[in-house]
């Protein structure tokens, strides 16, 4: 029996990269999940992979994403999990610029998706979360805002609102049984990472931490799976850091 046994969960971004790995450790621990993601080609694969379903989403359309949640209710019975994890990140990267170069319209995309795309999705389900008084949300902010990388202020600064947004849930529905954490990645060598990155660039990375190594997609997914579970039934609106000892907090 796995720890997540009867449990359903949606993951955001879960066609592909670290989301892919999400869901299938919280797969491979009982969980029926639900892709979600807006590459419906990969959605359809990761849930091939791990015997669950799969479904389009825009995580910063309104609309779409209360499809999702109806969606997931209707195809799987129920939702216990929401991993909010779909984000902009490679694709801000190209090229770095200085705060007061970007773009405005690159700035909104980033905050349409990586901030009211969590907050959209978090609304969504709360009225489930809210009746069935249990559920639990991981929103998946980054290493980035203890460190202030810079070049791309837009993605730094969203990761930090949505750090900020799992406190206020976590307030807001607590007194419902819901549990809001958030984690904090570090530089993680998922395939598109590694497209970005030049590997003189994540060697230094790995340098920089007390474990002298890369950080891979796997290496974040028992963190996940802790927060989803029982185990940590008491702990909410707290931050888990996972990068290998690049930051202490």
């Amino acid at each position: 029996m796995g720890v997540l046994d009867g449990k359903v969960a949606i993951v955001t971004g879960g066609g592909r990269g670290i989301g892919a790995r999400y869901c299938r450790g919280l797969a491979a621990e009982g969980a029926r999940v639900m892709v979600a993601d807006i590459n419906e080609a990969g959605a359809r694969q990761v849930a091939a992979d791990v015997g669950g379903a799969s479904t389009r989403v825009d995580v910063a359309d309104e609309h779409s994403v209360q499809a999702m949640v109806s969606t997931t209710q209707s195809s799987l019975g129920r939702i216990d999990i929401l991993i909010n994890n779909a984000a902009m990140f490679t694709e801000v990267l190209q090229p770095r610029k200085p705060f007061d170069e970007i773009p405005v319209d690159e700035w909104d995309r980033v905050m349409a998706v990586n901030v009211r795309g969590t907050w959209l999705c978090a609304r969504a389900v709360a009225p489930v979360f809210r009746e069935q008084r249990s559920g639990v949300i991981i929103n998946i902010s980054s290493g980035t805002i203890f460190s202030g990388t810079e070049g791309f202020a837009h993605y730094v600064t969203s990761k930090a609102a949505v750090w900020g947004l799992a406190r206020v849930l976590a307030r807001e529905l607590g007194p419902y049984g819901v549990r809001v954490n958030a984690i904090t990645p570090g530089l993680t060598s998922s395939e598109m990472v590694q497209e970005v990155y030049p590997a003189e660039a994540l060697t230094a990375r790995a340098e920089a931490r007390v474990f002298r190594r890369e950080q891979l997609p796997e290496d974040l997914v028992g963190t996940v799976v802790f927060l989803c579970s029982d185990a940590s039934a008491f702990i909410t609106g707290q931050t888990l850091n996972v990068d290998g000892g690049a930051h202490f907090h």
